[in-house]
């Protein structure tokens, strides 16, 4: 599939997996590091697929704040089947695709932590722009096959 074509799908609902604050891990001198990761969840029978994008905010290797957002696409037919193999029971996401759908959900993430910490100590802490190409490197391949239809 050319990575210029579009590729039609709606966003059907956002939801928040994890939210934490661990009040004992943080100190208000301590320099902070942000890690970030994503994963893809498929439902087939919906043609629905799922990001889940985390995020923990850490000091001396200690988390004090932690976010866990899905945002979950309904894949148009067309799209589906370009992307699904029904022989191999295979759907692959083109990179930019995949890349497109993250970004999306970093920046409701990014209004979810806003939302969450609002008026506390921990709303000084922001989301970065995020190179979507680090976390995405490939087409993401998922075998539905295996339990989960997680990548």
């Amino acid at each position: 599939m050319s990575e210029s074509k579009k590729i039609g799908f709606s966003l059907l609902s956002i939801s928040t997996e994890q939210f934490a604050i661990i009040e004992e891990s943080f100190d208000t001198k301590g320099i902070v590091e942000i890690n970030v990761g994503t994963s893809f969840v498929v439902e087939k029978e919906k043609k629905l697929v799922s990001n889940l994008f985390k995020v923990q905010f850490t000091q001396d290797k200690q988390t004090f704040l932690i976010l866990e957002t899905a945002c979950h696409f309904e894949i148009s037919q067309e799209a589906w089947i370009e992307f699904f193999v029904e022989k191999t029971n295979v759907l692959t996401l083109p990179r930019g695709f995949a890349g497109h759908l993250l970004m999306l959900n970093i920046g409701t993430s990014r209004g979810v932590l806003h939302c969450k910490t609002e008026d506390t100590v921990y709303n000084q802490f922001m989301l970065p722009t995020i190179n979507v190409n680090n976390l995405i490197e490939t087409d993401v391949v998922m075998d539905l096959n295996e339990e989960g239809s997680e990548e």
